[in-house]
């Protein structure tokens, strides 16, 4: 009974914490709300404080049918579509390998993965885009899916790692007495139980391809070529300033992720909390 006093909140803590859990909410949910709602008002209201007071379509009708928005969005698509798929299996094949063998210059390949993170983008651009230049990757998805690969698959291997740990090394002893080979024992056994490590990896890559401007920005030219966040650039720069084709863009751009996210969400707290409880 005491303890059970000791632990219950008075009222003025109760308001505060659920009001600074509303204040929250309000500064997370409002840049994304205005946004939409943006996107329905005339060009001329795109800066009024009001809401939407003359409802309309046009500037999404604008951006798909008088700019090549489905253009980069079939471009994005090819990159991100790709990315994924590369970036989840050789993450995964190299986080079992690191997980389960001991081999010659493992430990500095765990660190090079490691030091690969901090580097920061305006460090990298530079040379990968004179490395890009000396192969002709500029202006091909090519360039693009190799240079975001190099970006999720080190943090994502890291992650398979840890999650790979916590699965039972007797799954892979009993593969072995089976007949399976490493591999078959890595597809057919541990695979399948680690699809929330998966589903962590195959979103973080996602948002990764999907989300980066500067290295589509920097790599891809001419509008055939641009991804959507090289072409989200055309709408404002110091030329043009359509905020109303801008925000109407922004959130068709935000669906695919919003769906991506909802498929994923059921393993994302299991495979997060797992790759990262052993290392």
């Amino acid at each position: 009974m005491a303890k059970s006093l000791r632990n219950r909140r008075s009222p003025l803590a109760s308001v505060g914490l659920h009001a600074t859990l509303l204040v929250a909410a309000v500064v997370a949910v409002f840049p994304p709300l205005w946004l939409l709602v943006t996107s329905f008002k005339p060009k001329n209201d795109a800066f009024s404080t009001e809401l939407v007071t003359h409802f309309t379509f046009a500037n999404y009708r604008h951006v798909v049918a008088d700019t090549q928005f489905l253009t980069w969005f079939c471009n994005s698509l090819l990159v991100v579509g790709v990315t994924t798929l590369v970036g989840v299996f050789v993450a995964a094949t190299t986080g079992y390998a690191v997980s389960r063998f001991r081999f010659p210059g493992m430990r500095p390949l765990m660190w090079l993965l490691l030091i690969t993170q901090m580097f920061p983008v305006a460090v990298l651009i530079v040379p990968l885009y004179n490395l890009m230049a000396s192969l002709g990757l500029l202006n091909q998805p090519a360039g693009l899916i190799v240079t975001y690969l190099t970006i999720a698959v080190p943090f994502c291997a890291w992650m398979m790692k840890g999650f790979f740990d916590t699965i039972p090394v007797e799954i892979d002893e009993a593969g072995r007495v089976d007949g399976l080979n490493p591999f078959g024992t890595f597809w057919r056994l541990v695979l399948p139980l680690a699809r929330p490590g998966l589903a962590v990896t195959g979103f973080y890559t996602f948002v990764t391809a999907w989300a980066e401007v500067a290295y589509a920005s920097a790599f891809m030219t001419g509008e055939e070529n641009l991804t959507l966040a090289g072409g989200l650039q055309t709408f404002v720069n110091q030329y043009v300033n359509d905020w109303g084709s801008m925000t109407a863009a922004a959130v068709i751009i935000a669906v695919p992720a919003g769906l991506v996210f909802a498929f994923a969400q059921r393993h994302l707290v299991a495979g997060l909390t797992s790759g990262t409880t052993k290392g």
